[in-house]
């Protein structure tokens, strides 16, 4: 039964958050901006305080920790949003939510309106709680090239996280690789914006289809900065990041992304959490985002902080808030008791708490939180019904590693006779955390709490690669540790390579936090050898004459230059999830035939920077005015297969377009091979003359195809003219008439097609309405 208007279903929604607005006191408004983290209170020790070490799974209460207010008090006014409730501890279904329903209780009780919080939780390798399924991570997402599939993997993991009562996700991440030594990159899509928007808006759509609201992060410019270390400076002007940071997070908006959260960093002396122009100018009158802006964790304080834009965290506090950050997480720091005497004393306009809780209330009244029927309760599964690693999950988890996986070369070695003896080394051979991200429960929680399990199947590629080839004989030797200095180990490693008829030397990373890691979140590279002495390790076994397939599972992508024309096989794994390890045993057999692309390229040397292809001509091409050569390895887009492809017979619709155009490009894929397999064929613009410059060819389409072994397909690309559109000399995006090269084929190193149009008439502005996407139609061969 309903007693206020605010709590009628059948009231528009803005009706109903504008009667409870009216409600509601200065206090209790502000109140709904904040939100409280459960003992994980910001400390002397790092960014997430100190932290308890448990030796078995525990609910959490209040009562075991110190330093932030009881929830009763964070709470008498209100509060925005509950933080981590799964994701902190150990727990299992039944005490996660029990404690969710107690936590959402005293929210309710403590204050005069009794709202209920949203929860929110990490979701950047699937929910980010103990025994849920760890799926690969998101720069496996970018190197499946699959949206579709991405879409289908995030729809799984909200409808999980939706059954535990969760109403929003800390993901994807849309960061555009810039630096490859940027901790992050594992969590990052790709290094080209139109890849990162379309993968990033698939999963966009597929969460928020399970009832979950999306949060892009980070908004904008964290990829990008300088010497990759993480929460950097960026060096960036404004041309760089509308053009090559900023096109992912539009298009993620265009799809009804429901928040965005802010990046730590600052770009050209400006942070992001205090920027007016990205968070309020750009991102909503410009765009027309109407969901909510979260802060990053402890992103408001840090403007005092850490970027000295403020006195003290209530000056930090007011500065994010004009800005536009809606809410503060994890915890309320700069958004409570100050903010309200702010306002009391004229120092800040009330129209920004009013602006910032009508999209929190917009949000709660849309996610059903505001209705009377609604009960913590009945807002999560019965144990029972919550199953967090379902077979179904399982075999999700497993399609993205098999098509995330890149077959670098395939040299003589592979695929793989499956007899004889097998010498199987590395410190990723026998280790499957090195399978996961830093976001995975195992690597970002697990490690406080020593004897805990995972509590999910994590089968290793030695187990895998024994599984797989029943008839084979195995040797393993770890040969040496992911880092560090310890060679000890060569000599076994050596030895069983040395009495093998192949070896797998599997080397990478192994994901962490802060330094924990030699991938992951606060975890840069110095250069791009392969960590510790494992590029050592490697060149010890290819002393032995035996033949040397190197997987490397990994983060971020490695230079393999020193060795590469003498292994017998290269294989990029980045980090594949919980099914990782059978999905590569099954490409190194052919069982799986590999489809996997690189959504970031092979550098040749540690320290060819830049890394990311979209360059201009000075810095893709080796000119000879250095002695660098910033040529990769290999190339973006580039992944072999057991098969063969020709991609050809470019045709183009039309050889003059307007600059209000568009046309056709088609152009015919083969399987020219023996197996059945998948090509993607991509499509690339080149702009040779323009007012400002340009990269030397960028990515404008790109479908994978599945072709039966002598099958062919006709690929149909319809460009818009609006796909050409750059940032010029007076930071307006315009479409520039003149010669537009066309180019396709399996790779950014490979393009066999080239074709050229010319744009004809004025120069057009091409504004927020632009076209943003390239249709693709494949026609099979009759």
């Amino acid at each position: 039964m309903t007693t206020h208007p605010w709590q009628d279903p059948a009231l528009p929604v803005p009706e109903r958050v504008e009667a409870l607005l009216a409600a509601m006191t200065l206090e209790e408004k502000v109140a709904q901006l904040g939100s409280r983290w459960i003992g994980k209170d910001k400390g002397a020790t790092g960014p997430a305080g100190p932290e308890p070490e448990h030796e078995h799974s525990v609910a959490p209460m209040e009562s075991e920790f110190s330093g932030g207010p009881a929830l009763e008090d964070a709470s008498r006014h209100g509060l925005g949003q509950l933080t981590r409730i799964y994701g902190s501890y150990p727990i299992t279904v039944a005490e996660g939510t029990a404690e969710l329903v107690r936590q959402q209780r005293i929210v309710m009780a403590s204050s005069r309106l009794g709202i209920p919080a949203m929860v929110h939780e990490e979701c950047l390798t699937g929910f980010t709680m103990h025994g849920a399924s760890v799926y690969p991570s998101a720069i496996n997402w970018g190197a499946t090239f699959d949206p579709e599939l991405i879409e289908r993997m995030a729809a799984a993991i909200g409808r999980d996280m939706a059954a535990l009562g969760v109403h929003q996700a800390l993901a994807p991440v849309l960061d555009v690789v810039r630096d490859y030594r940027w901790g992050r990159v594992e969590e990052s899509i790709g290094e080209d914006p139109y890849l990162v928007g379309r993968v990033g808006s698939a999963y966009v759509r597929g969460l928020q289809s399970s009832g979950v609201l999306a949060t892009l992060k980070h908004f904008a410019g964290y990829s990008a900065s300088r010497g990759a270390r993480n929460h950097g400076p960026v060096p960036m002007g404004r041309r760089e990041l509308l053009d090559m940071i900023l096109p992912p997070f539009e298009a993620a908006v265009r799809d009804g992304a429901g928040s965005v959260m802010n990046s730590y960093s600052d770009v050209d002396g400006v942070p992001a959490g205090a920027d007016s122009w990205l968070l309020t100018d750009l991102l909503r009158d410009e765009w027309g985002f109407t969901g909510t802006v979260v802060s990053d964790y402890w992103a408001v304080p840090f403007l005092a902080s850490m970027h000295g834009i403020a006195a003290d965290d209530g000056g930090a506090g007011a500065r994010a808030l004009e800005a536009g950050i809606d809410v503060e997480l994890p915890d309320t720091i700069g958004y409570g008791a100050e903010m309200v005497a702010r306002v009391r004393s004229g120092e800040l306009d009330e129209s920004y708490v009013e602006r910032a809780a009508r999209r929190v209330l917009t949000q709660k009244a849309e996610l059903g939180l505001l209705d009377p029927e609604w009960t913590p309760e009945a807002s999560v599964a019965t144990s029972g019904q919550v199953v967090l690693d379902s077979a179904a999950n399982r075999e999700l988890a497993r399609e993205v590693a098999e098509r995330s996986i890149v077959l670098l070369d395939p040299g003589d070695a592979l695929p793989l006779s499956g007899t004889g003896r097998i010498a199987v080394v590395g410190p990723c051979a026998d280790d499957a955390r090195t399978f996961l991200g830093c976001y995975a429960f195992a690597n970002h929680v697990l490690p406080r709490y020593p004897g805990v399990e995972p509590e999910i199947a994590l089968p290793t590629a030695a187990e895998s690669l024994r599984a797989e080839f029943a008839d084979a004989t195995f040797a393993y030797a770890r040969g040496c540790a992911v880092d560090g200095d310890d060679r000890s180990g060569f000599a076994e490693a050596v030895d069983a390579a040395r009495d093998a008829d192949v070896c797998l030397a599997f080397v990478g990373d192994l994901a962490g936090l802060f330094g924990k890691g030699t991938s992951g979140e606060g975890c840069d590279a110095a250069d791009l050898r392969l960590p510790g002495v494992q590029a050592d390790l490697v060149e010890a076994l290819l002393a032995t004459g035996t033949p040397v397939v190197v997987v490397v599972v990994s983060g971020r992508p490695y230079a393999l230059g020193e060795f590469a024309d003498r292994a017998a096989a290269l294989v990029q794994a980045f980090m594949p999830g919980e099914e990782g390890g059978p999905a590569i045993a099954g490409v190194l057999s052919g069982r799986v035939q590999p489809s996997g692309k690189l959504p970031v390229q092979i550098p040749r040397t540690p320290g060819g920077q830049p890394g990311t292809y979209l360059q201009p001509r000075l810095g893709a091409v080796h000119t000879g005015t250095s002695n660098l050569d910033p040529t990769p390895l290999f190339a973006f887009g580039h992944g072999r297969s057991y098969t063969t492809f020709e991609v050809g017979d470019l045709r183009l619709s039309d050889t003059r377009v307007p600059t209000d155009g568009e046309f056709t490009a088609t152009v015919r894929v083969r399987n020219t091979g023996g197996r059945d397999g998948a090509e993607v064929v991509q499509l690339y613009l080149s702009d040779p003359v323009a007012q400002v410059t340009r990269p030397v060819i960028q990515l404008a389409g790109f479908q994978r195809v599945e072709l039966a072994a002598g099958a062919a397909a006709d690929v149909v690309f319809r460009v818009h003219t609006d796909r050409t559109a750059f940032t010029g000399r007076d930071l307006k995006r315009i479409v520039e008439p003149g010669e537009l090269r066309v180019l396709a084929g399996t790779s950014a190193g490979d393009l066999p097609c080239a074709a050229t149009v010319e744009l004809t008439g004025p120069v057009r502005p091409a504004g927020p309405g632009r076209v943003i996407t390239t249709p693709v139609e494949v026609l099979p061969e009759h």
